[in-house]
């Protein structure tokens, strides 16, 4: 159904537009054009004001200097209409209604690649295991320099992706400079579903389960299990898990039903979240999961930032609200408001604003935002470093000859002096890391993140150290 057969069925319901065109079928003057139309009140039906637009279009579709496609009026119309509600109401044409049901699904029609972009040049970081990159043989440090024959050095990094993106077993030709290699190599492809694990998890100080969410996607929630049962059996072999991160930071949002998902991993009932919409009676409210795998007692941090929005303040809402977890970082995003999407055709969408979210203690989120319990600021690892002070102190044993604090067996002597050694070599490594600090640009193009060198995780580790230390202290008081 094209978007003009939608509008002509709404308003043949008032006015027949062809009847109208018949009656106007004069050339209209200059004089005519410029009258004032009607002003829009309250008082009047919406009939009415469906047909002035009618006039507007149709004075467009005969005045105006050169043809114009009266889809492309409609649909321009549409989408002003939903820009007076809020930010987050909009129409969906075809290729925006696609990339929504895309980024929902976490699977698109693509090549496999994470890229980057540095002084205009597009940079492969890495192609994902068992894609048609990966399968073609681009490698990390490949430059990005054709996509169809077509140069796109200097082209927005967001413009090269969607053209690699699109339609499922067509082929697409890529240029890539490669160092120690002559010339463009030419690679053909064809673009396959590529599935996107919303999902990153690290084991950090052999105790800590550091998982990052990116997005609220389908099976999210599925994918945070699995990272959580294979990271404690990683730390089974030492002390187990005693401290989980949920990092949320700059995670957008998602999938309402996979924020309850998430939530239900960490407790054991209750309500995660409720709406407040136009009819106050009518309340959406989604409860915890009862079944399912869960880790009810596990010390928890959740990190959010200004970046963090939706679902994620629905997460950390609900954990906060149940005190399940310490929120830290800084206070996030604030967008409270529940979206509906409503498929008009095969193609086209509107996703419409109705009702606000709250958190299980009836706290709106809606342009507010969740606060943190422990507020950090996002900081530069490598300047905090810098300008960190090392500890230079000289103890009792790096004394020459210093007494031990028991007479050493042979075997004691032995761990002792293998364990000084090791502490010289490593002195010796950090002094030569220090003359050699600077660091070359292109590499750090590439570096791969790592948890246990973020600042602010690193925070939550300390933060979870000093709960098990304190609650491990026995209470002198009689």
């Amino acid at each position: 159904m094209s978007l003009r057969s939608v509008l002509v069925t709404i308003l043949v319901l008032s006015f027949s537009f062809h009847s109208f065109a018949e009656k106007n079928s004069k050339k209209a003057t200059s004089k005519e054009i410029q009258t004032p139309a009607p002003k829009i009140t309250e008082n009047r039906s919406r009939f009415e004001q469906l047909e002035l637009f009618n006039k507007v279009l149709h004075l467009v579709e005969t005045q105006y200097y050169r043809p114009v496609s009266t889809e492309k009026l409609i649909e321009g119309a549409l989408k002003g209409m939903m820009d007076t509600l809020d930010p987050h109401s909009a129409f969906l044409n075809k290729d925006f209604f696609e990339k929504m049901q895309n980024d929902t699904q976490g699977e698109f029609g693509g090549l496999g690649l994470e890229v980057t972009q540095k002084e205009g040049v597009i940079y492969i970081i890495t192609p994902i295991d068992d894609t048609p990159a990966f399968r073609a043989g681009i490698q990390p440090k490949d430059k990005l320099v054709e996509i169809n024959h077509e140069p796109i050095v200097g082209m927005p990094l967001e413009s090269a992706i969607e053209k690699m993106r699109g339609k499922l077993g067509d082929k697409i030709h890529l240029g890539i400079v490669r160092e120690g290699h002559d010339g463009i190599k030419h690679f053909t492809l064809i673009r396959e579903i590529i599935k996107v694990k919303p999902v990153k998890s690290e084991l950090i100080a052999d105790q800590f389960a550091y998982i990052r969410l990116t997005q609220f996607q389908k099976n999210s929630s599925n994918y945070m299990e699995e990272a959580l049962q294979d990271l404690q059996k990683k730390a089974a072999k030492k002390s187990g898990i005693t401290g989980i991160i949920l990092d949320l930071r700059s995670n957008p949002g998602g999938l309402l039903d996979q924020a309850v998902d998430v939530s239900s991993l960490f407790l054991k009932e209750g309500i995660v979240v409720s709406t407040e919409a136009r009819d106050h009676q009518n309340k959406d409210i989604r409860y915890v999961k009862k079944s399912g795998y869960k880790d009810l007692t596990t010390p928890m941090i959740i990190l959010i930032n200004g970046a963090s929005a939706s679902a994620s303040e629905i997460v950390a809402g609900a954990l906060q609200d149940y005190k399940r977890a310490v929120i830290m970082g800084s206070q996030s995003f604030g967008k409270g408001s529940v979206q509906t999407v409503a498929q008009l055709d095969k193609d086209t969408g509107v996703k419409l604003t109705i009702a606000q979210y709250m958190t299980p203690k009836n706290r709106k989120i809606q342009a507010v935002g969740i606060k943190p319990d422990v507020r950090i600021e996002e900081v530069d690892q490598d300047l905090f470093e810098k300008d960190s002070k090392e500890d230079r102190y000289i103890r009792e044993k790096d004394l020459r000859n210093h007494l031990t604090a028991t007479i050493e067996t042979p075997e004691e002597k032995k761990i002792r002096e293998t364990s000084e050694r090791e502490e010289r070599v490593q002195r010796m490594k950090d002094i030569k890391n220090k003359k050699n600090a600077k660091k070359n640009t292109e590499d750090e193009v590439f570096k791969s993140y790592k948890a246990s060198e973020d600042y602010q995780v690193l925070q939550a580790v300390r933060y979870l150290q000093g709960f098990n230390v304190f609650k491990e202290t026995k209470s002198q008081s009689k």
